[in-house]
């Protein structure tokens, strides 16, 4: 067997693994040298396939949705977003062992945003505001009505409630528990979204921008996407933005204030969440999630 069950049921996903599954599902790219992306994400083990397409495996049930959800929608949201996303070309099936579909894409050139960088772009967040005015102006009526089973609904910021609480008390005297729990508290007690729901990306953080030479360039991983209160997008302010920059991106998005106390609730929520779940182990995440978490209690 190629692939073999951990503790945890996660597949075990090698180039061997990958490079079976290529060339018996696509032999057009049989042959075509493997390289392992790295790091990866968390949901995805990524290899680069050539010089034109990346694979991308999940590598938990969580995410075994985004691989048809992007071939589904990314070619109708494309053309209508100032930035490059993904381009599917290919969903695999399960095989070998390995349980879940797959996806082909091609390769998007970039570097991953990072603080140091953009934090201090008026420029980048004019540019990202601009992106998810247009995200958010693709009309979510225009989803056909046989893909109204499709799991596109956003879930509310409540559901949230009791795991952030936990770990709101699982990191006291790392953070100041007073404080994000009143941010939080307030978070829920904001007006919820009245408007008619609008697209959103759903994982909207500067590990899934790309920039080429300084400049932003495309956003990925749309696992996420879905339609409802685009507030969860607004994590992007408290991962990358800093004060001033913040102010700006608020601003060109025209974002009223229950909406943003909305969304610094879901950058407290998510930053916690992948905190304690991975800072222990990864300290590039344990900068990153300490980072956001401060910056969503500084508003």
């Amino acid at each position: 067997m190629v692939t073999v069950r951990t503790a945890d049921t996660r597949p075990q996903i090698d180039g061997a693994l990958v490079r079976r599954l290529v060339d018996t599902q696509f032999p057009q790219w049989a042959g075509l040298p493997l390289k392992l992306l790295n790091p990866a994400g968390s949901d995805h083990v990524i290899y680069r396939l050539g010089e034109e397409l990346s694979v991308r495996l999940p590598r938990h049930a969580g995410a075994i949705g985004q691989a048809r959800k992007e071939f589904e929608w990314l070619p109708r949201l494309a053309p209508h977003l100032p930035l490059a996303v993904p381009v599917p070309v290919g969903v695999g099936d399960p095989d070998f062992g390995y349980p879940w579909p797959w996806a082909v894409s091609r390769w998007l050139d970039g570097e991953v945003a990072t603080v140091e960088a953009l934090a201090g772009s008026s420029t980048a967040a004019v540019e990202l505001a601009q992106f998810l005015a247009a995200l958010q102006q693709f009309a979510p009526e225009d989803i056909p009505a046989e893909n109204s089973h499709e799991d596109l609904t956003g879930r509310p910021l409540s559901d949230r409630d009791r795991a952030t609480r936990v770990a709101i008390a699982q990191v006291d005297g790392v953070f100041d528990a007073a404080a994000m729990t009143a941010l939080w508290d307030a978070a829920l007690s904001a007006p919820g979204w009245d408007r008619p729901p609008v697209w959103f990306h759903g994982d909207f953080h500067t590990g899934n921008l790309l920039t080429v030479d300084g400049r932003l360039s495309a956003v990925i991983d749309f696992g996420g996407l879905g339609t409802g209160d685009p507030a969860c997008d607004l994590m992007i302010a408290f991962t990358l933005m800093s004060a001033d920059t913040r102010a700006v991106f608020r601003t060109a998005l025209e974002v009223d204030d229950a909406t943003w106390m909305r969304g610094r609730g879901w950058a407290l929520a998510t930053a916690l969440n992948a905190y304690t779940s991975y800072a222990a182990v990864n300290p590039r995440v344990a900068e990153q999630t300490t980072r956001q978490i401060n910056q969503a209690l500084i508003g």
